[in-house]
């Protein structure tokens, strides 16, 4: 068996890659802290991995490729809605946090690391960035204000083109071989080129928005189009000059991230399962490349710079930039602490470096493993201490709780009256006023509109919920709510009536509450019958074997209510566990305790009769 070949060394990549993705998702930590690891593993350490024999001149562009890809999925989660709370700050993280950064960052290298002016200008220039790709998933495991997480993202995301465009500047200063350097011309030069660049992404992103929703590419081509566009248009813009890429795909994204094309979120979906494959590869690739001789050359001086990087700098660029401005001051301490540098810092610095080594330039070879000290010192520093601070600043709103119901009838009300009494979070949504006014007599918190409605759902604390399930009257509507909010949200999240097998629709697109998987229909029937929610808590002596004998058929359970307050559902595909102090909230008939009890106790005699008859035969 060949195991030193390319082909295996590919599918290794990718196999590592996943499971350092599943690993990252099972302990709540940031993805690229494993990723890291990984590659330093079967890189430096065991030197199984070498990109630079194994891909040779492959692996410039696989990285660069790579990079456009990821900076156009983060445009396409830019949409301008977003900004209603977060405008504000977010101008002013780019308008004046993008010069005061580059400043301080620049400062931070020079007497931090030592570098030249214009190597610390460089990546002073590539620091600017803050990790998109590292931001989203910690914005997933925290629950801040709106204004806080929108100001972080968008703020990732627009700076990635920035920060390179500041260093394709430098960079070119560089590398200039004219008789006399101008810097007028080549700020000129970048300014034009970022132009065209940006009129390319346009240009691009306008003509997809134009042609899907008319039908003139079939749905079966939309993503390989609209893959190979992207490719396309970064390489046109690239030719322009170097990097200018980056911008050309970001406007791109932007573009169809906020003009409609009906296959929006499926497109969406697509590339963030993409991004999910790249950022594994790209990451270990990147992190196998690492050279211990020059890291173990100036460590002191990497702690110094990350001291002045994570301590000095960033605080000091956000909470300049945001004086004065209407952003409370625990969010601005929280915003001044949260910069993560990620895929794109790490890319653009190699693309950078190995060419500057390639002119020979001077301190070039400490630009990669300066990247790789800045990307894991950030990502652990702020993903394992986010919740902390929020916590400690006084802006984390805390776990996910309660339920949202969606649709309001007779079954719907009876269970948020139920949760209302046990003090369990719960809230409506119905598109009728008319219905809403029995949940508001019940004093249950409600909202007045339609589910499916992408702009009006996008002010709906949906993320504040344990589980939304839809149970409307409409078996459709129920599974096209849990079609759309499952990729968002996690289908763990989202839960249904069962269909009702009359209409002959038998499929569920997420959970079915109740084990038994009743439809509306049957919910309404028995509510009709006079059944309600009644409670009743797990002891040593009873457990949930014994009442699920207890209720027999008069009675399906619920809910696990914990003694933290916090909910589990019985589904058709789960069953929480259950242990003493546990209450459990069961949807159960109109029989009197005493009545229920006579026939558990009929139900165990004529157990108890079979056992003897039983063992009567054996003798």
């Amino acid at each position: 068996m060949h195991l030193d070949t390319l082909l295996v060394k590919i599918a290794l990549i990718g196999v590592l890659g996943m499971i350092a993705q599943w690993v990252a998702w099972r302990t709540g930590r940031p993805a690229i802290v494993f990723l890291l690891l990984t590659g330093i593993v079967v890189g430096p350490v065991l030197g199984y991995l070498n990109p630079a024999e194994d891909f040779g001149e492959l692996q410039e562009p696989i990285i660069k490729l790579a990079v456009a890809v990821i900076l156009f999925e983060g445009g396409l989660s830019l949409r301008f809605r977003d900004l209603i709370q977060a405008a504000g700050a977010v101008k002013r993280l780019i308008f004046l946090g993008v010069p005061l950064g580059f400043t301080f960052c620049t400062l931070a290298v020079h007497y931090g690391v030592g570098l030249s002016w214009e190597l610390s200008m460089l990546f002073g220039g590539i620091l600017v960035v803050t990790g998109p790709t590292v931001i989203g998933p910690l914005l997933r495991e925290l629950r801040v204000p709106r204004r806080t997480g929108d100001a972080l993202k968008w703020e990732a995301i627009i700076n990635d083109p920035i920060g390179a465009l500041l260093a394709i500047g430098i960079f070119a200063y560089l590398t200039y071989e004219g008789i006399e350097i101008d810097p007028v011309n080549i700020g000129t030069d970048v300014l034009v080129a970022t132009g065209i660049a940006a009129l390319i992404g346009l240009a691009c992103g306008w003509a997809l928005t134009w042609l899907f929703p008319r039908g003139y590419v079939p749905e079966f081509l939309k993503a390989p189009v609209l893959l190979v566009t992207v490719i396309a248009s970064f390489v046109a813009a690239d030719l322009v000059m170097h990097e200018s890429g980056l911008v050309t795909v970001t406007v791109m994204g932007m573009v169809m991230a906020n003009k409609p094309t009906f296959s929006t979120q499926a497109l969406r979906r697509f590339k963030e399962d993409l991004v999910v494959l790249l950022i594994s590869g790209v990451f270990i690739i990147m992190s196998a490349t690492l050279n211990w001789d020059v890291v173990s050359r100036v460590q002191w001086e990497f702690l110094v710079f990350l001291a002045l990087l994570m301590f000095v700098a960033r605080p000091a660029t956000v909470l300049l930039a945001l004086l004065f401005s209407d952003v409370p001051w625990r969010e601005r301490l929280f915003i001044a602490w949260i910069a993560p540098r990620g895929i794109v810092a790490v890319a653009i610095t190699g693309l950078f470096a190995i060419r500057l080594e390639q002119r020979g330039v001077e301190g070039a070879e400490l630009l990669v493993p300066l990247a790789f000290a800045t990307a894991i010192a950030t990502i652990v520093a702020h993903g394992f201490t986010a919740k902390w601070w929020a916590h400690r600043l006084g802006i984390d709103q805390g776990r996910a709780e309660g339920l949202m119901l969606v649709g309001v009838n007779g079954f719907s009300l009876a269970l948020a009256k139920a949760l209302k009494a046990q003090d369990i979070k719960v809230e409506v949504v119905d598109s009728s006023k008319f219905a809403l006014r029995a949940a508001k007599k019940l004093e249950v918190p409600t909202h007045h509109g339609d589910m499916l409605d992408d702009d009006w759902r996008h002010h709906l604390p949906l993320s504040s919920f344990r589980t939304v399930i839809a149970m409307t009257e409409t078996d459709a509507f129920n599974a096209l709510v849990c079609s759309e909010l499952g990729p968002e949200l996690g289908y763990d999240m989202v839960a249904q009536a069962g269909p009702d097998q009359r209409t002959g629709m038998t499929t569920a697109r997420g959970n079915v509450i109740f084990q038994e998987k009743p439809s509306v229909y049957d919910l309404l029937v028995k509510v009709g019958e006079g059944w309600q929610f009644s409670r009743t808590r797990m002891t040593e002596q009873f457990r949930l074997k014994d009442l699920r004998e207890y209720l027999g058929d008069e009675g399906m359970p619920f809910a696990v209510i914990r003694p933290d307050n916090s909910i589990e559902l019985f589904t058709s595909v789960t069953q929480p566990t259950v242990g003493e102090g546990d209450v459990v909230m069961s949807f159960t008939a109109p029989a009197t305790a005493e009545e229920r009890k006579e026939k558990h106790e009929e139900k165990r005699e004529q157990k108890d009769a079979k056992e003897r008859e039983a063992k009567d035969k054996v003798r």
